[in-house]
């Protein structure tokens, strides 16, 4: 299944509001697509502007004003920027966000940086490594269920803090995750308070996708049986 295809029946039959978009690490810019036009503040908020309708590359420069970011993301700091690292990682430390035994449990990307490449999943001109969805508990429950039932999810806890941290975790298990987001995140990227994330290996996107809509139906099915088993356990016996 194209990746366009794929977008076209994720935002129908789930009823995503915000668009699937694809990702992807690379040694070298792909063919014709631009670098973005402009660093933004956060790593995360590139996935914005891929929702948007971009479709763009990052450099490791373009990463620098987030820190945390680029710590996922593997990428080394300069000299004159590694200080903010440290700052941000101390408030979070000092506020009792994030212990300090946590840090090294924080997924990191591996492999030397070269670019990132972002673009909405429906128009990707590129092979996505991940295909990042956000969506409410509902919906990414039943995408979810599709990946489970082909052997495409990941079976850790449900991810939070950094939300970053989910793209490096996919990159290197090859599995799918669902995460909470962060708080960094919410306020970059205007994730509402009812949605939260589901990142998929692009190498599984058609498995799942032919999964989910029996995933689908089998939820509408036990969702009208588990409602008259409730109705019949309400209804007092005549007798």
């Amino acid at each position: 299944m194209s990746p366009v295809d794929a977008a076209a029946r994720l935002e129908r039959t789930l009823g995503l509001t915000w668009p699937p978009i694809a990702i992807a690490f690379r040694d070298e810019p792909p063919a014709g697509v631009p670098r973005v036009a402009e660093s933004l503040a956060a790593g995360c908020a590139y996935w914005t502007h891929a929702a948007q309708g971009h479709t763009f590359y990052t450099t490791a420069e373009d990463h620098y004003g987030c820190p945390v970011g680029a710590h996922t993301h593997g990428i080394t700091l300069p000299a004159d920027r590694t200080g903010e690292f440290q700052s941000v990682v101390g408030t979070m430390l000092s506020l009792e966000y994030l212990q300090e035994q946590e840090l090294p449990a924080i997924p990191r990307r591996q492999a030397a940086f070269g670019v990132a490449v972002y673009g909405p999943l429906r128009q990707a001109s590129f092979d996505p490594d991940m295909i990042l969805v956000r969506g409410t508990p509902r919906q990414l429950m039943l995408l979810s269920e599709a990946a489970r039932a082909v052997g495409a999810f990941d079976d850790s806890p449900t991810m939070g803090r950094p939300a970053c941290a989910m793209l490096p975790h996919v990159d290197g298990s090859g599995r799918s995750v669902t995460s909470l987001g962060c708080i960094g995140n919410r306020v970059y990227t205007g994730l509402p308070d009812d949605e939260m994330y589901f990142t998929l290996s692009g190498s599984m996107l058609g498995a799942v996708m032919d999964k989910l809509d029996t995933i689908i139906q089998a939820n509408r099915a036990l969702e009208q049986f588990h409602t008259e088993r409730r109705a019949a356990a309400a209804t007092p016996d005549p007798a």
